[in-house]
């Protein structure tokens, strides 16, 4: 049964109540026409429940808007939904990827993650190719997917609105790596479903990293907000030398700040019995949060990104594969991931809207049972990167 409306519905029930799902739910396919993102194709989803949400075909299919009965979820940052021809991967001694950065989940991957490297490519077999350089979160962001379909789909009483693509990050003399990811949202819920396949269709063996950068904005994010997560020890704070100096620890966010720098941490997360980490934000004032569930044998890492500067305010929730210093430290460790030709690492995420008091309280006990958070907003990181084992 659908539930719309504070009612339940059969199939037939709703058909009787419209000429087309689309008078409540439904994804259409659309073009953006005017400024940086003219020509990006966008498909936009509402499930009936006043969950509305965009996917950027032409950017990896990532997740751009995001609202729930008219309130923000997703970030907006100045530089817009560029059009990928607008793009300089090697921009800005690899710093270009700003110049694109925005919206609910930008992916990072699928080489390479975190800041610029120079890597070896002495897989590649190529003599002209000593290295690979790599830019800040690598390069499937910008990367166009072929839309394989999208549409909605009826099991029983039950339709989920579905769409599904390919992008290809690939080249002569070096990676042939296919995201195929397909999104889902049930009509009638407030949960998003991505489904990730990394597959290397090429014959070199490629190095693998993958990251998700979830930027949540105002009116989640705002003064007194709360960051829950089951964290069972604080590893690592980018800042941790002048810790206090902005006045913003891990667990309470603040308003705006003017000349505010970016503060990370990495948080080794408990996970729950099922091997799912859940991590939300919320906002207690308006009963307002969202909620990130991923699996902990999928994405080992979690790192917290707090940009809280006035005009660019948004708080990142960032699952990954490897540790925050990136590919020279998972090599150093032997934890980078490997793909021989056919391999492929898969990953299930849901992102949930707790749309009122009740939801959120709900999640943040459930949270609580799985582990404790510190209740310090400055807690001493350990330095203790926990081994990362791949099966």
């Amino acid at each position: 049964m659908i539930s719309l409306f504070g009612k339940e519905y059969s199939r037939r029930a709703l058909a009787a109540h419209t000429g087309q799902l689309s008078q409540f739910a439904g994804v259409r396919l659309m073009t953006l026409g005017d400024g940086v993102e003219r020509g990006v194709r966008m498909l936009e989803f509402r499930t009936g429940s006043g969950l509305r949400f965009t996917v950027l075909v032409d950017r990896a299919m990532d997740i751009a808007d995001c609202e729930h009965n008219g309130r923000a979820v997703g970030w907006h940052s100045p530089s817009g939904f560029r059009h990928p021809g607008l793009h300089d991967y090697e921009g800005e001694s690899g710093l270009g990827w700003f110049r694109s950065f925005s919206g609910l989940m930008v992916t990072c991957g699928l080489d390479h993650i975190l800041f610029m490297d120079e890597d070896d490519a002495s897989q590649y077999h190529y003599s002209a190719r000593k290295t690979v350089s790599s830019s800040l979160h690598g390069r499937i962001g910008t990367i166009p997917a072929r839309l394989t379909g999208y549409g909605e789909s009826w099991d029983g009483d039950e339709c989920t609105l579905w769409a599904e693509g390919v992008v290809q990050q690939s080249t002569v003399f070096g990676e042939d790596l296919h995201l195929i990811r397909r999104i889902e949202a049930k009509v009638g819920s407030n949960e998003i479903h991505l489904h990730d396949r990394v597959v290397n269709h090429g014959f070199y063996r490629t190095p693998h990293m993958y990251c998700y950068h979830i930027n949540v904005g105002h009116p989640i994010l705002g003064e007194g907000s709360r960051y829950v997560a089951p964290i069972r020890d604080v590893v690592w704070a980018a800042h941790a030398d002048d810790y206090r100096k902005q006045g913003v620890g891990y667990r309470t966010l603040s308003e705006p700040k003017l000349n505010f720098h970016e503060q990370v941490w990495q948080h080794d997360m408990q996970p729950d019995n099922a091997d799912r980490v859940c991590v939300a934000l919320v906002n207690d004032k308006l009963g307002f949060g969202i909620e990130i569930v991923t699996r902990k044998s999928q994405f080992p890492a979690m790192y917290e990104w707090q940009n809280l500067q006035a005009g660019h305010y948004a708080l990142g929730i960032e699952p990954s594969t490897n540790h925050v210093f990136g590919k020279p430290f998972a090599r150093e460790r032997d934890e980078l991931i490997w793909l021989e030709h056919g391999d492929e690492r898969n990953y299930e995420t849901q992102l949930r809207i707790l749309p009122d008091a009740a939801a959120v309280t709900e999640c943040t006990a459930r949270i609580a049972t799985v582990a404790t958070q510190p209740e310090a907003d400055y807690p001493v990181p350990s330095g203790s990167f926990p081994p990362i084992k791949r099966t």
